[in-house]
């Protein structure tokens, strides 16, 4: 059973990841991505705001089942204080194949009663 808490941060991370859908307006070409500085900013501030949401998360049960929970915190860190140095590659890499990965763990701990 998961705490209220535990609910909140799920669903700020469920939101997250549904908004990188809106900001790329449900394509997914990196063409696009690369060449709007707004889309990748976008982006950007979701996996951030998962990261925190996660890190969050960790502090209450470091137990929770979702893959890659330490490496999304890490990730986090790094748009955040390492921001000149960040690569368009391994950021569409996490949006098109660790993000549907971590939003199917989410949504399936959210629809455990």
């Amino acid at each position: 059973m998961i705490s209220l808490e535990e609910k909140k941060l799920l669903l700020d991370m469920q939101v997250a990841a549904l908004s990188i859908d809106e900001h790329l307006e449900g394509r997914r070409v990196f063409a696009e991505y690369k060449a709007n500085k707004t889309k990748r900013r976008a982006v950007e501030r979701e996996l951030e705001i998962i990261g925190e949401a996660m890190n969050r998360l960790l502090k209450l049960n470091d137990t929770v089942p979702l893959s890659y929970a330490r490496t999304i915190v890490d990730l986090r860190n790094k748009i955040i204080h390492a921001y000149d140095n960040i690569n368009d590659v391994i950021i569409w890499k996490i949006v098109i194949k660790d993000i549907p990965i971590l939003l199917s763990e989410v949504n399936e701990l959210l629809n455990k009663k």
